[in-house]
């Protein structure tokens, strides 16, 4: 098993006497990513600067590469740890080449000069974080993406065995957040670093992360990994959601539902709901959705925005009596729409619901429904 790069010890972190998070006891192991998760202002930023050294400990301990921090100088400390804060860094005149040659400076002594293989390892981080084209940029003119890479090369051409990164994926496109976490969890199982992350958005915590932090109310709340973490709805509670409801199976937040009574019902399954449930949700029509199986992958997204479900148990014929119930709400809606164009053997009650909104005449198109976007 890997050994441990980083444990800390009922930590204590903030400002002079000021503590900002508390019951920090954590271990990191090579090629593990932890993420920090929390609402604005819990202390994730301070929590990764007194790792750093940057803030001292108000108390408890931290232990690197199996030394204490404090027995641990500032040289010694640079070549085995890397930090990544969320400042900008001010260039004039630089190249993204020199931009990630300074993450050699712990090595070169008092006069700063770059070996050829410094500036070897400096090309191959660069390799590695997928921007040896932009070696001769300037980096004050390149994109936001773009500087993230530059930096992450920065911190890998320090060759450290632990790595902190302060909200990385702030400020960057769906595409660019997806491959810097790619990237980084690619490094930290390759180069076999241990990471610590502070992230924002949870879906990014829940898909790379190997375990995670949550830190709320001044303290270090929960610890594990996602899979404990993001069940339930404890996360709701982390960041006290009012107007929306997070979804463990998708690792995303719906909006608030209109939970009057359902003026439109809508058949779905299979995924093919979804879309149309988010339109009625954007127009304020309440809703019921049904006949749905529990392990119906739209499952959980109506019982988050429709203000009525009626389900089935998962694998499941849908018994009568869930059939005389979805008819009962059906028969009080204004409208139907249904979704799907063909129902297998377990969803032939749906087809029953169909044919009776049919024959009462309910049945209708989603554009029937909905009136004319008046900006198209």
């Amino acid at each position: 098993m890997a050994e441990h790069v980083l444990k800390t010890e009922s930590l204590a972190a903030g400002y002079g006497k000021q503590i900002v998070a508390d019951g920090l006891t954590f271990r990191i192991r090579r090629g593990e990513i932890l993420a920090l998760i929390g609402p604005n202002g819990a202390g994730k930023s301070t929590v990764l600067k007194t790792i750093a050294a940057q803030l001292p400990a108000i108390s408890g301990k931290i232990a690197i590469c199996g030394m204490p921090a404090a027995e641990i100088s500032r040289s010694q400390l640079a070549q085995k740890m890397s930090v990544l804060l969320t400042e900008r860094l001010r260039t004039e005149r630089m190249s993204c080449l020199d931009v990630a040659a300074t993450g050699r400076y712990p090595y070169t002594g008092i006069f700063g000069v770059l070996s050829e293989q410094d500036w070897n390892t400096v090309r191959h981080a660069m390799q590695l974080t997928g921007c040896e084209q932009l070696a001769d940029a300037d980096f004050s003119q390149i994109s936001d993406g773009q500087r993230q890479c530059v930096m992450l090369a920065r911190a890998i051409a320090q060759e450290p065995e632990i790595l902190l990164l302060d909200e990385p994926t702030s400020f960057l496109d769906i595409s660019h957040k997806m491959q810097i976490m790619s990237m980084i969890r690619k490094l930290a199982r390759e180069q076999q670093i241990g990471v610590i992350v502070s992230l924002h958005e949870l879906e990014l915590a829940q898909k790379y992360a190997d375990q995670v932090l949550c830190i709320h109310n001044g303290k270090a709340e929960r610890c594990g990994p996602p899979e404990t973490i993001f069940d339930g709805d404890y996360i709701a509670s982390l960041y006290g959601m009012q107007d929306g409801r997070f979804l463990p199976a998708f690792g995303t937040v719906e909006p608030q539902a209109n939970r009057d009574a359902p003026q439109v019902f809508v058949i779905g399954g299979g995924g093919s709901g979804i879309p149309v449930y988010r339109r009625l949700q954007r127009a304020d029509i309440p809703f019921a959705a049904g006949i749905l199986h529990e392990n119906d992958v739209e499952y959980p997204i109506a019982k988050a925005l429709a203000s009525v479900v009626i389900a089935a148990r998962a694998f499941e014929p849908i018994a009568q009596d869930t059939l005389s119930d979805a008819i009962t709400i059906m028969q009080a809606c204004r409208d139907v729409l249904c979704l799907p164009e063909s129902f297998g053997t377990m969803n032939q009650a749906n087809a029953e619901l169909r044919k009776l909104a049919e024959s009462g005449g309910k049945l209708r198109t989603i554009e029937q429904i909905l009136p004319p976007d008046p900006f198209s």
